[in-house]
């Protein structure tokens, strides 16, 4: 059923998604029998089975039988009339999109592939997700997983999560912990029966200032696509200073890009424009016509307003405020003013896409461990999550449709070489490109990183087995838990 839904304009108005899209071609889809379908394009697609196997795939199918009860093609307009009006929802194409959504656990009656099913409809303090019977998986023994046959999350503020897990009502947790509650978690397992860990957390930077090169205010945007103001703020940042009095010198000073995990590493891109130089930065200033006014001590833009930065900020990890009021001071030695505005997450978003924030904080890249085959579409503008250029990134994911093209050459530049990547023909030519890529990425400073490789804490029950002591952990590649197969952890005497 996914070809006949991707295709119809009112379930999904813009057309296939940009994964299956080539050239602005979809795939060629054939059923070859029984089991075996087969996806084939004109041109290369080495992005397709990454996709699939990611946090957030494409989803290349739905199940049609129960689907088709929300369809206009296959049920009866009073039925569907009296599904919308129980549903609370606009039309038929906002009900099917509802009743199929697989990102949030709202229809417990949708059939699923996943290890556990969700067996309760929102809202909810408390989901039970119950094993799958028809899940596909099975271990060496040919006894099919999952191990663990009930899943029961709870929804929880966020602040009183570290708590509640440090009393050992958790048999895991993750999400809601940082580095701050590990001594009082560690403290706990005297008291519990729970085991903390220690995992290293992926992403490019854990934290970074993001400005926004797609602004809507004319003299700020070319102030922030102006590399040397970038360079800068980067330069003047006391990365060594935030690293021992946040992270307790365990995570690594460096600027937004890949790990020393990964094969694609190289120190030059994990120092540029990342180390201190206070002298350089103010030269970096004047160079670019952002003079100092001797009186207050703080420089002014071009058009004569006060270099003061507003940076938006989502308020999600308590350690953003601790790395802000250092910048802060940092930023003041080369005549810059910033202050922080907590928003909403989502606000904050709408008003970085729609040009009215200069500047937000936010994580770097979210994969900091790639190999060569993987895609390095975080590094050019390819989405509108892409908070450093959301307009040109919403462009080229629209295919065109929305948002409006780069008009700085380097950004032009990484987007180019992302599609030279996709029709590499080999290993070596995609680590190339990599390279080249990760090379004017970091020269540029698109985002300003601060540290990486920071520290998660993990805590399981001690009687849960098969959780890894120590691992990786992000969203991108590894699914935060997913990649170690949860579906295979089990507990010691029974659940």
């Amino acid at each position: 059923m996914s070809g006949r839904t991707l295709h119809d304009k009112k379930l999904a108005r813009g057309g296939p998604p940009a994964t299956l899209l080539i050239n602005g071609k979809p795939p060629k889809f054939e059923v070859l029998d029984e089991l075996t379908v087969r996806y084939s394009w004109d041109d290369p697609n080495p992005d397709f089975l990454a996709d699939l196997a990611s946090p957030s795939p494409t989803r290349i199918w739905f199940p049609a039988k129960y689907l088709k009860q929300f369809h206009a093609r296959y049920q009866t307009e009073e039925m569907l009339a009296q599904f919308i009006k129980k549903y609370r929802v606009q039309d038929w194409a906002a009900l099917h999109q509802f009743m199929s959504r697989t990102v949030r656990p709202e229809n417990p009656n949708l059939p699923t592939l996943d290890a556990w099913r969700n067996r309760t409809a929102p809202p909810a303090e408390q989901f039970v997700f119950e094993r799958n019977p028809y899940y596909h998986r099975v271990d060496e023994k040919g006894q099919q997983l999952p191990y663990v046959d009930r899943v029961i999350l709870g929804i929880s503020s966020g602040d009183l999560i570290p708590a509640k897990t440090g009393t050992g009502e958790a048999d895991l947790q993750v999400t809601n912990l940082d580095f701050a509650d590990y001594t009082f978690l560690k403290s706990a397992e005297k008291r519990y029966a729970i085991n903390v860990d220690l995992w290293k957390q992926i992403q490019g930077s854990r934290i970074a200032l993001i400005p926004n090169l797609n602004c809507k205010d004319e003299g700020w945007r070319k102030v922030v696509q102006d590399v040397r103001f970038r360079r800068a703020l980067s330069l003047a940042i006391d990365r060594s200073e935030i690293n021992k009095a946040v992270f307790y010198g365990l995570a690594k000073e460096s600027a937004n890009t890949v790990l020393p995990d990964s094969p694609l590493f190289k120190p030059e891109y994990r120092d540029a424009w990342a180390i201190r130089d206070v002298g350089a930065a103010n030269a970096l200033l004047d160079a670019a016509g952002l003079p100092m006014d001797d009186e207050t001590g703080f420089r002014t833009l071009p058009d004569g307003r006060p270099l003061t930065i507003v940076v938006e900020s989502a308020g999600d990890n308590s350690f953003q405020s601790d790395v802000l009021e250092l910048v802060t001071d940092h930023l003041r030695d080369i005549g810059v003013k910033i202050f922080t505005h907590v928003t909403d997450k989502e606000l904050m978003r709408r008003r970085l896409k729609g040009g009215d924030t200069v500047m937000a904080v936010w994580s770097g890249l979210d994969n900091g461990v790639p190999t060569a085959d993987m895609s390095p579409k975080e590094l050019a503008p390819t989405s509108d999550d892409q908070l450093q250029w959301p307009v040109w990134g919403l462009h080229s994911l629209s295919v065109g449709t929305d948002g409006h093209p780069p008009d700085l050459p380097e950004a032009i530049e990484l987007l180019k070489m992302m599609h030279e990547w996709r029709d590499a023909a080999d290993e070596i030519e995609r680590t190339e490109i990599w390279h080249k890529m990760l090379s004017l990425f970091t020269d540029q400073v698109f985002t300003i990183g601060i540290v990486n490789s920071a520290l998660q804490p993990v805590v399981r029950a001690r009687r849960l087995k098969n959780v890894p002591d120590k691992a990786l952990y992000g969203f991108d590649p590894t699914s935060y838990l997913g990649v170690y197969m949860p579906d295979t952890f089990w507990y010691e005497g029974g659940a």
